[in-house]
Order: structure tokens, then sequence, then C-alpha cells
């Protein structure tokens, strides 16, 4: 099993300082994922010479609505920047309008990535919130027929929700998103914005996010599959003092 942990770029200092966190790890996380958002001024792909790749596989976020597909500017960072691994997703428009975007379908930006990099590892996203089980396996599967070789998705929050989608999935490489909330105003965001519907036992708290993780950790290894850490403003020690990377 592999374990993936997302640093989001708000700053170069505080990147610097979650990677210095990952790397106290020690083999605990395989890959670190690091989203392409619009609001902060240091693009995913350009955090590639600052993590070491000997160790880590890194994988940018590219958003598609950022990339008019026959500009060539999406090959242009893939090839400047020597990426083995992309995670294509389709994006929000930009905030007030302030910059550019395009209406590029995530689809298409995996099919002529795919056939420009024949061997490059692109991954794409799910979320299980978003719309039906159907409607959401049957999107999984256009972006596998057009060439993603791989999936992260959104935090889940119930394994009973992680089993049905596993079936899914099987024959795919997939991580399992884990996001621990451990707030109420938090856990309210996640409901109105994200549209998760937690289960009954949930605790917006350290012990049971941390349960959770380990649980969901043990059986993905299991089963095949991976994990996705998503860790948003919590105290990274205390929640991580509890989980048991060396399940994997």
């Amino acid at each position: 099993m592999n374990i993936s942990f997302e640093i989001v770029p708000r700053s170069l200092e505080a990147f610097d300082q979650q990677y210095a966190f990952v790397q106290k790890l020690d083999d605990g996380i395989h890959f670190i994922n690091v989203p392409d958002i619009q609001r902060f001024d240091t693009r995913s792909w350009e955090l590639a010479t600052r993590i070491d790749r000997r160790k880590y596989r890194f994988i940018p976020h590219f958003r598609a609505i950022d990339f008019k597909i026959d500009s060539g500017e999406l090959f242009r960072i893939i090839e400047d920047y020597q990426l083995d691994s992309v995670l294509l997703v389709t994006g929000d428009p930009p905030e007030g309008l302030k910059r550019a975007f395009y209406n590029t379908d995530v689809v298409d930006l995996i099919r002529v990535v795919r056939l420009r990099f024949p061997a490059l590892n692109i991954y794409a996203g799910f979320d299980p919130h978003r719309q039906g089980l159907q409607d959401e396996c049957d999107y999984i599967q256009r972006k596998a027929d057009a060439g993603a070789r791989g999936y992260f998705s959104q935090p889940f929050y119930d394994k009973r929700l992680i089993d049905i989608y596993a079936e899914h999935m099987q024959g795919l490489e997939t991580f399992i998103g884990i996001s621990p909330i451990t707030t109420q105003a938090s856990m309210n965001y996640w409901e109105v914005k994200n549209k998760v519907k937690f289960p009954l036992n949930f605790r917006p708290d350290y012990d049971w996010n941390v349960s959770f993780a380990n649980d969901v950790m043990a059986s993905a290894a299991a089963n095949g599959l991976n994990v996705y850490f998503m860790p948003i403003r919590i105290d990274l020690e205390r929640y991580f003092g509890g989980i048991r990377l060396g399940v994997a």
C-alpha cells in the first residue's frame, strides 16, 4: 500500500514546514501531492525543485480550466519540470474572474496528454459526494478510457461508502482520501460546500478521526487500495502521533 500526503502551497515557507514534517515520518509517506490553488502565488509544479524526488513521487495537480488544449502550455510544463506523474482535475473558476480560464473538459485533457506522453502516470480525481454512485462511476470510467491510470478521491468519512466504491474501483490504482475534521465549523463547511453526509457516529475531534484513519488504512492494505492524507489546518504532531503508518 502506498500513502500520499497533500501539501497545500499557501506560501513557500508554509510548504517547507510541512515538507520537513513529512520527512520526520521516515518511510511512512511515499507520494507527495500538491494542489494548484488559484488564490496562491506558487503553482503546484514549481515545487518540483523543493522535493527529493528520489524519495517521494511528486504529483502536482493541474486544473483543466487553466489550460487551452491547443496552446501546448501544459506539455511544456511537463517537459520543463521533467514530471513523471500528474493529477488532472476540472478546477473551479477563479474567484472574481481575475484570471483567464477555459472551457476545457478534463476528460479531453487526459486524452491529449496521454497521446503526447504515453509513459506518463496520469491520475484523475473522484468525489463520492457530488452525485449519485452510478453517475460518478460512469465518470470514473470515462477518465479511465481517456487514459487515466489511477485516482485520488475526495475525503471519505464513512467506511461503508469506501467499501462500495472499492468494489467499483477494482483494477484501478486508487487512493482513498482522508481529511481530518476537528471543529464543528469545519464539519458544517463540508456538509454545505461539499455535500458530505456524515455517519451518525461521527465526531469532529482528534480521537474519532485518528481511529477512522487507522481503520481505513488497515482495510486499504487488505484490499489493494492506497491512502491519501489531506491534513487541513490541524495539529500535525497531535494527529499523526496516533496514526499507524506502519500498516503500509
